[in-house]
C-alpha cells in the first residue's frame, strides 16, 4: 500500500478484550496490506484465511506476503500443512478459532485476513457438520457428470438450493457434489443447514471490513498481479513442487492460478493462452466472493476505487471506534 498514513501509538489490549477485526472481499483489493497496516496502529497480529495458503511451497500463486514486507507483523495459518493434505472448513475453524484465543490472551489484536468466504462463515458463524458420505449417492452424481457434464450438476443444485449454487463454482464437482449429497440425505438444502449453525468465537465482537472495487480496476490490477506471478517464476514454483513429489492430485493444484498452470505443464494450451486463462478465473472468482460477502451480515463496505490512503484511513476509523470503546469498557 502506498501513502504511509501517520497515526498514533499503538493500542494495547487488556487480555479480556474480545475483538476480531476480519478484513475481507475479493481478490486484488489490497486486503494483505491493509491488514499489516492496521496490525501496526492497534498492536495487532494476522490470521490468514485463504484456503490455499495455509499449504507449505505454494507461495507465487497465493501470492503470500514475503516475510521482508510483512514489517515485524507476526502471520499466521500461512504455511502450517503439507500440500499431500486435505485441509477443510472445519479444520481451519479449529485452528483460526485456538489463534484468536491465543492472541487475544496477549493483549494483541487478532486481524483475520483474507477472501476465503467459507473459510470465514465457517469461523464467524459456525459450519454445518453434515451427513457422513454415501458412496452409492456420490457415484451416481459422478456418473451424471461424465455422461451429461458437470453442468448438470450445477443445475440440480441451482433447482434445489439456489444460494449454495451461486457460491459454487459451475465446474467445481466436489463440492457441487456434497451440496446435492447434503440434501439427498437431509431432505434439506445446504443454506438451510448452514442458517442454524454456531460460531466457535462466542463472546467475541468481530468488526467485519470488505473492501470492493469496480470491475474495471479489479480487471487492471488483476492482469497486472498475474504477469507479476509469471515474471516471478509461477511455472518453475509449479514444476519444482511436482519435482519434489506433490502429485497432481493434491487439493492445492485443485485452486486457482495452479490449476490454470498445471493444464499447461500438461500440455494444455500455450503461455499466453495460459495467462489469458488465469487473468479470467480471477475476475470470475473476484465476482464469486463479492456475491458471497454481500451475504454476511454486519460488513463494513469500503470502496478501494478511491484510492488506498482512503481506504486505510477509513477502516482505521472503524476499528478505532470499535476497539476503543470496547476496551474502555473492559474491567480488569
Amino acid at each position: 500500500m502506498s501513502g504511509r498514513i501517520a497515526s498514533g501509538p499503538s493500542i494495547r489490549l487488556p487480555s479480556k478484550t474480545k475483538i476480531l477485526v476480519a478484513i475481507v472481499g475479493p481478490t486484488a483489493t489490497g486486503k494483505s496490506t491493509l491488514g499489516i497496516e492496521i496490525a501496526e496502529r492497534f498492536g495487532g497480529e494476522v490470521i490468514s484465511c485463504d484456503s490455499t495458503a495455509v499449504y507449505r511451497g505454494f507461495d507465487i500463486g497465493t501470492d503470500k506476503v514475503p516475510l521482508k514486507d510483512r514489517r515485524g507483523i507476526p502471520h499466521h495459518l500461512i504455511d502450517v500443512v503439507d500440500p499431500r493434505e486435505n485441509y477443510s472448513a472445519a479444520r481451519y475453524a479449529t485452528d483460526a478459532a485456538a489463534v484468536i484465543f491465543e492472541t487475544s490472551a496477549r493483549g494483541r489484536l487478532p486481524i483475520l485476513v483474507g477472501g476465503t468466504g467459507l473459510y470465514y462463515r465457517a469461523l464467524t458463524r459456525g459450519l454445518f457438520p453434515g451427513p457422513g458420505r454415501d458412496s452409492d449417492l456420490r457415484e451416481r452424481f459422478s456418473a451424471l457428470s461424465d455422461r451429461y457434464g458437470v453442468e448438470r450438476l450445477h443445475r440440480l443444485l441451482h433447482y434445489i438450493d439456489p444460494e449454495s449454487a451461486d457460491r459454487i463454482h459451475a465446474r467445481d464437482v466436489k463440492r457441487l457434489i456434497r451440496a446435492l449429497e447434503v440434501y439427498y440425505l437431509t431432505g434439506r438444502p445446504l443454506t438451510r443447514h448452514f442458517e442454524e449453525t454456531r460460531s466457535l468465537l462466542a463472546g467475541y465482537s468481530i468488526v467485519g471490513i470488505a473492501l470492493r472495487q469496480s470491475s474495471e480496476t479489479t480487471a487492471v490490477k488483476v492482469a497486472r498481479r498475474v504477469e507479476d506471478q509469471l515474471n516471478e517464476g509461477l511455472v518453475d514454483e509449479v514444476r519444482r513442487l511436482r519435482d519434489a513429489g506433490i502429485p497432481d492430485s493434491a487439493a492445492p493444484f485443485g485452486g486457482m492460478v495452479y490449476r490454470q498452470v498445471l493444464a499447461f505443464l500438461n500440455g494444455v494450451g500455450t503461455e499466453e493462452s495460459t495467462q489469458d486463462d488465469i487473468i479470467r478465473a480471477n475476475r470470475r472468482y473476484a465476482r464469486r466472493q463479492l456475491i458471497w460477502f454481500r451475504k454476511e451480515p454486519n460488513l463494513h463496505w469500503i470502496q478501494v476505487d478511491d484510492g488506498p490512503v482512503y481506504a486505510c484511513r477509513v477502516a482505521e476509523q472503524i476499528v478505532r471506534e470499535h476497539v476503543v470503546t470496547r476496551s474502555e469498557s473492559v474491567v480488569l
